[in-house]
């Protein structure tokens, strides 16, 4: 079975972006790698959302397009039922131990992300992110550099 890995918005930002930065140029060569070595890269639609949302506010049509190129090359994964009732469950189980991953009205992406990876009925899921420490209490996450 292949690795298939789900970009958190870190990456996905990096990723999608126009190659301004040798950190963003690394991500993007790090995708096309990972998708030539037999690894499925996955956008899951709370990243998309992340990312989409500062794009629309900033008004950068280019990097719209940008992102929508990207998801159309790779797996796109919506947010079902299932997994944001996982993500409840998440989120209320990191309040009750006190450790929450964000504020308590806040929407709390991360835990929505763990969800949607734990919902996959696939063996060798993994979270590439930029911050490991949240996702990596419900789901195998790791630095986008760091996954091979």
């Amino acid at each position: 079975m292949s690795r298939t890995i789900l970009l958190d918005s870190g990456p996905l930002g990096l990723v999608t972006n126009p190659g301004a930065s040798p950190l963003a140029a690394a991500c993007g060569r790090w995708v096309v790698d990972a998708i030539g070595s037999g690894s499925s890269v996955v956008v899951p639609e709370i990243a998309d959302y992340e990312v989409r949302r500062e794009l629309i506010r900033a008004r950068r049509t280019a990097g719209i397009a940008r992102l929508d190129a990207f998801i159309g090359q790779v797996e796109f994964l919506p947010i079902e039922t299932a997994a944001m009732r996982r993500a409840a469950a998440f989120w209320a189980e990191a309040r009750q131990q006190g450790r929450p991953t964000a504020p308590d009205p806040a929407l709390d992406a991360d835990v929505i992300l763990a969800a949607q990876a734990a919902n996959l009925e696939r063996t060798d899921v993994i979270v590439a992110t930029t911050n490991p420490k949240h996702l990596s209490r419900y789901v195998a996450a790791e630095l986008w550099t760091g996954i091979g």
